[in-house]
Order: structure tokens, then C-alpha cells, then sequence
């Protein structure tokens, strides 16, 4: 089957930029594929829904695309929930320090931690790098609190108006600091995603539990109703675990979702599900990741990469969770990511230091042609899943001449799920390495 119509449902992680940030990194990285791949793409400015209804919470965008024999039309959703982490961020900074590290020894204390340590020592390691950066902000604020005591004892003040002083000073230094650094140590940012997914696996957040059920409903519509041959959810970071609950929910509402009209995949990439899913108390978020392992009529892919410390690697998104969904178990498939094979050799060592950077790579244009490309995934004629069993042949598809590119339709139009000869040098998905 191929391609020519696809509806693509994005998912965005807790990214308080919202929508014209991310449209204009969307559009900027289109060019650069376009360039890349020598594609003639066209995108169309965002809107809201017809009927409004989503207006504040959804945006949509339609791309064109086309190649050497070949052409596509995406329906691109853009799901929004900047409005609720801004709410979150303009929390006073005491309330965020508070909270925040009250969680973090609660991690500590439960087993929780110890569990993120064991799967995935990069990411424990970040999510304990702002209450680091903390406790050296606060050993420098009371450097300086207890120098300033040391001179009003100096100048003849003692007891009690030297310990205010010394105190007072020691808030409005650390308050600078923090203010003032945030740009570069995004401490409060991540501490709010902290509280937030906190909250959520605790079912203490149901404004994004509401918005998610309403998301849900909007992708039963779109399946009901659009002529794209392929819907694919992406979930992207924390849009990983809102991504699964919204396939999940609209499960429920309709159980027959993948089995009428467009085939649905959902894709999550640079997840990290366990920041939710360890929590003892997230047993329904578990009971849905186990009904998607067992769904014959969705499909799921993870994609996942050594290099980001944001995501878990290697980690199966089921049987890590301790999941046994028993013989019946088809999704997902896990896909490991080389960046180091999309991003020129030139630029790969700045690179993968900058580890937000990295994180986005998931969703950013490639700098070298590779069967893993974001916007291939969305603009290219292959479906997806054709696209992780045969991933040699979806590369020549682009890149061959026009030979190779015959061979590719053909190898990618044989209907089994088997893989080609010529793909048997590809990676091996993580999948089948964990069992």
C-alpha cells in the first residue's frame, strides 16, 4: 500500500512553548528534509478546527509532498497543552522548591528511584541533576548569608538581627540565582515536570485528564471519518505516556478503532514511560499499556536512542513496567536510534552534549539520509510499520536511482512481514533482542 493521504496526530511532551514555537521549528526542519531528500514540500499555515471546538486546545496544518514517483498529503494535528504548563511554571518559586523535593526523597524512600537507576542509569542520573544544581546554588547563598552575618557582628550587631539578616540574604541570593540561571539550568522547569508527573501517576491532575478524554474522542472522530489511508499518534518525551493514555481511552470508547477505516499506529519516541508507570499507585496507566501490548488492530512503535538521556534505553515500555501480557503480547516494536548515523560527522561531537538537543533529534530533520527520518515518517509514501521491517528498502526508495527505486516497490509491496534479504544487514530491532 502506498501512501497518499496519511493524518498525523502529534503529541507534544511538557513543552510550555506551545504551538507557534513549535510550528516554526516544524516548518524550518520541513525545508531542511526537502533539501536533504531533493523533495518539492509545502506546508499551509496553522488553524483551528472547523467547528471550534478544540480551537484552544488543537491546531491542524496540511503538508505536501512529492518525490520521484510519488506524492502525499498529510493532515497534521498539533495537540496542545501549553496553557496548563504555563499554569504550572507561574507557581511562586518556594511552592516549586518545596514540592519538588519533598517528591524527590519520596522517590528516594519508596524503591522508586532505585527502580530508575536500574533501568536506565543516564536518565536517574538527569532527573537528579536540578536538586544537585539546587544544593550547590543554596551552598553558595549561604556563603555569602553567612559572610554578611560575619559583618554585622563586625560592625557591633548581634543575636537575633544577625540570624534574620544572614537568612534574608540567604533567600534573596538563592531567589537570584535561580532566577537569573534559568535560561541555562532550566532547574524550575524540570521540577515542575517532576510535580507534574507526579501528579498525574497519583490521579491528582484531572484538567489533563479531561483534556486527554476529549483528545481521545477526537481521534475515534478522525478514524470514523478521515479518508487517510494512515493515522498515526505520536507521542514525543512525556507525549510518550499522554500519547498511550489517548490511543488507549479511545479504545474504550470504541473498541473497534483499527479495524474500520485508516490503519492507526501509534509511534512514541524518546519516551520515558516510567516516570509514570513505576509508581505504584498508576496501576490504570499500566492496564492500558497492557491492553495496547495485546491490541491486534493497533500498531505500536518505539523509538529509542543510547544517546538521549531524556529517554529509557534499552527498555521495553511492557515487560519493563512488570507486565506479562502472555503469548498474546504484538506491540510494541522497539526501534533503536543511531544519531550518530543522521547527524554529519562534523557536528556530532557539539552534538551529543547538548542533551536537550539530542532529545529533539527525535523530531527534527536529518542531516544524512537514514531509514529513520521524522519527516519521511510523516511526508514519505511507505507506512510506517513497512517502514521499520523493511528499512533498506525504504531508504532506497529516496535515495536510489531509479532502478534501485523500482526494486524498493517491489520489495515493499510483497505483503509479508518477513524481511528482505537485502534489509537482513539492518539493526536488529531492541525488541527481539529482549525476548
Amino acid at each position: 500500500m502506498r501512501i497518499q493521504h496519511r493524518h498525523v496526530i502529534y503529541v507534544q511532551g511538557y513543552d510550555p512553548r506551545g504551538l507557534s514555537q513549535y510550528y516554526r521549528m516544524f516548518r524550518t526542519e520541513l525545508r531542511k528534509f526537502g533539501r536533504l531528500y531533493d523533495l518539492a514540500t509545502t506546508v499551509s499555515r496553522p488553524k483551528g478546527p472547523p467547528d471550534g471546538e478544540f480551537s484552544a486546545e488543537s491546531a491542524s496544518w496540511s503538508i505536501e509532498t512529492s518525490g520521484q514517483g510519488w506524492q502525499t498529503r498529510t493532515d497534521y494535528d498539533f495537540l496542545r497543552w501549553e496553557d496548563l504548563i504555563q499554569r504550572d511554571l507561574a507557581w511562586p518559586i518556594w511552592r516549586t522548591l518545596a514540592y519538588a523535593i519533598a517528591i524527590y526523597w519520596r522517590l528516594v524512600f519508596s524503591g522508586t528511584m532505585g527502580r530508575f537507576w536500574s533501568a536506565h542509569w543516564r536518565f536517574a542520573t538527569f532527573i537528579s541533576y536540578p536538586h544537585v544544581l539546587l544544593l550547590n546554588e543554596a551552598i553558595w547563598s549561604a556563603a555569602i548569608a553567612w559572610v554578611f552575618g560575619f559583618g554585622l557582628q563586625w560592625l557591633g550587631i548581634h543575636g537575633f538581627l544577625v540570624g534574620a539578616g544572614a537568612l534574608a540574604v540567604f533567600v534573596a541570593v538563592l531567589g537570584t540565582l535561580l532566577r537569573t540561571t534559568e535560561h541555562l539550568s532550566y532547574l524550575l522547569y524540570l521540577m515542575s515536570d517532576t510535580i507534574f508527573t507526579w501528579q498525574f501517576s497519583h490521579g491528582q491532575r484531572p484538567d489533563w485528564d479531561a483534556r486527554i478524554d476529549r483528545f481521545a474522542q477526537r481521534l475515534v472522530e478522525v478514524a470514523r471519518t478521515s479518508e487517510a489511508q494512515e493515522i498515526v499518534l505520536v507521542g514525543h518525551s512525556s507525549g510518550s505516556f499522554l500519547g498511550s493514555e489517548i490511543v488507549a481511552r479511545a479504545l474504550k470508547l470504541d473498541p473497534e478503532l483499527g479495524r474500520h477505516g485508516p490503519r492507526v499506529v501509534l509511534l512514541t519516541l524518546g519516551g520515558n514511560m516510567p516516570i509514570v508507570g513505576f509508581h505504584k499507585a498508576a496501576t490504570g496507566f499500566r492496564d492500558n499499556l497492557r491492553r495496547l501490548a495485546v491490541e491486534p488492530s493497533i500498531d505500536w512503535i518505539d523509538c529509542q536512542s543510547r544517546k538521549d538521556v531524556m529517554n529509557f534505553f534499552p527498555f521495553d515500555p511492557v515487560a519493563g513496567h512488570g507486565i506479562d501480557a502472555g503469548p498474546q503480547k504484538r506491540n510494541p516494536t522497539i526501534v533503536p536510534v543511531r544519531f550518530r548515523e543522521i547527524i554529519r560527522a562534523e557536528h556530532y561531537n557539539r552534538f551529543r552534549w547538548k542533551f536537550f538537543r539530542v532529545h529533539f533529534q527525535f523530531v527534527m530533520a536529518n542531516e544524512r539520509p537514514h531509514s529513520y527520518d521524522f519527516y519521511m515518517i510523516v511526508c514519505g509514501p511507505v507506512p510506517l510499520k513497512e517502514r521499520f521491517t523493511k528499512p533498506t528498502a525504504a531508504l532506497a526508495l529516496v535515495t536510489g536511482d531509479p532502478i534501485s527505486r523500482q526494486n524498493a516497490w517491489q520489495r515493499l509491496d510483497l505483503g509479508t512481514q518477513s524481511l528482505h534479504p537485502a534489509d537482513a544487514g539492518a539493526p536488529e530491532p531492541v525488541a527481539r533482542r529482549l525476548g
